[in-house]
């Protein structure tokens, strides 16, 4: 384990490697591991654990700030009871109802139908898709994260759980990030 001075040091050449490289635009982060963090200290309950994921949460967005990852120019999305395939469903009955209202027929609606048109309706429509996305302690899957939005984003598997995520956890998977060549499926 680092000392705290370690850490500082370590924290600062993180920080002047991440500055030198384009930051990601959008951040999806899927916070998990509170009550598996509660138990494993075993002096809390569930609820202590999900009110140190609240605090943690506020610290990562002072993180992301301090990195000018900011709402003007960035944006962040957190998964909190998540369902990406309802989302999906969601968006497509608004399309089906909008287009019904307009008297389209449904051979009309189905020469319509584009991704383009399903991601109008979809929950996040007004914010860019996630260039990063990152998911605490230890599982690696997205449990059903922005399913549609996800497509083509970089993703960071982080074994902390998210009350013990650290400023230096962010920071490394914004290096990883950068270190990645994206394609964007091809």
């Amino acid at each position: 384990m680092l000392t705290p001075f370690l850490y500082r040091l370590y924290e600062r050449k993180l920080l002047v490697e991440i500055r030198e490289h384009s930051l990601p635009r959008h951040i999806g982060l899927i916070l998990d591991g509170d009550r598996r963090f509660a138990r494993q200290l075993g002096v809390m309950g569930a609820l202590q654990g999900h009110g140190r994921g609240a605090a943690k949460l506020e610290e990562a967005l002072e993180w992301c700030a301090e990195l000018g990852i900011q709402n003007e120019k960035f944006s962040l999305n957190v998964a909190v009871g998540y369902g990406g395939r309802q989302e999906v469903v969601d968006a497509i009955h608004g399309l089906l109802h909008e287009w019904g209202r307009q008297g389209l027929t449904l051979s009309e609606i189905a020469d319509r139908v584009t991704a383009e048109a399903i991601g109008k309706y979809l929950y996040t429509y007004d914010l860019p898709d996630p260039d990063l996305i990152i998911r605490t302690s230890g599982e690696v899957r997205l449990s059903g994260f922005l399913l549609w939005q996800s497509a083509y984003s970089e993703y960071y598997f982080c074994d902390a759980y998210w009350p013990a995520f650290r400023k230096i956890d962010l920071l490394r998977a914004i290096r990883s990030y950068q270190q990645r060549q994206r394609r964007f499926g091809r």
